[in-house]
């Protein structure tokens, strides 16, 4: 068995889930854009500089979920995925998981983006194994903290390693395995695996790419 690992925001999305979802809401009036625009654009820089505080960004993610019903953000969630996140698929992303998924590999998408914006993303496209920053909830509401360890730079090879334990699975249970992603912050997961890809990458992960004589591909 093949292991094949997708980053999500950039890379089998043409745009970043997070940053549209922030910007859904600021659209829908749920965020007052005076407030939240500045502060989602600067965390998105830092996220592409590589300088992002993830709790600190997680506090800002998290806050506005625990401020409505579930009912109420799945309603919202249903029409961010018509408006923002359906145009972000690629034929050539729908196109490389599908290989995948006819060589039998076990197929994950791993985000440091929180599962209830990814997880419907994930089943648009057709992959049921799902990796993600998990938000708390309670009784069925968000509460607005995160729940455990961050999906994010080192923080996704514990999430995968442990998820792999729960499967009664190891590194070892597979001869090859890839990972794509856009981002210099998925370095160290893009070193732990056989096949290194990078999609679409930003500037240091381009340049460390071609160092080390890594594919590089668009899925755009």
């Amino acid at each position: 068995m093949n292991l094949a690992l997708f980053d999500l925001d950039n890379t089998l999305l043409a745009g970043d889930s997070d940053f549209q979802w922030a910007q859904f809401l600021i659209e829908q009036r749920v965020l007052d854009r005076e407030v939240y625009e500045a502060q989602n654009v600067e965390f998105y820089e830092q996220y592409k500089s590589g300088t992002l505080d993830i709790h600190e960004f997680l506090d800002f993610q998290l806050k506005p979920l625990s401020r409505h019903p579930r009912s109420q953000l799945d309603a919202w969630h249903s029409e961010f995925m018509k408006e923002r996140i359906l145009p972000l698929i690629t034929p050539d992303a729908r196109e490389l998981i599908n290989q995948h998924m006819l060589g039998r590999d076990l197929c994950i998408i791993i985000t440091a983006t929180n599962r209830f914006v990814t997880e419907p993303i994930a089943r648009e496209l057709g992959i049921s194994n799902l990796i993600a920053t998990e938000a708390e909830q309670r009784d069925g509401e968000y509460t607005g903290r995160v729940s455990g360890l961050p999906c994010f730079r080192e923080g996704k090879i514990t999430r995968l390693e442990n998820w792999l334990d729960e499967h009664n699975l190891t590194w070892l249970s597979f001869l090859e395995s890839w990972f794509y992603s856009d981002s210099l912050n998925d370095l160290p997961l893009l070193n732990k695996v056989t096949h290194p890809v990078a999609v679409d990458p930003d500037a240091t992960l381009k340049a460390h790419a071609e160092k080390k004589g890594w594919p590089i591909i668009s899925l755009r």
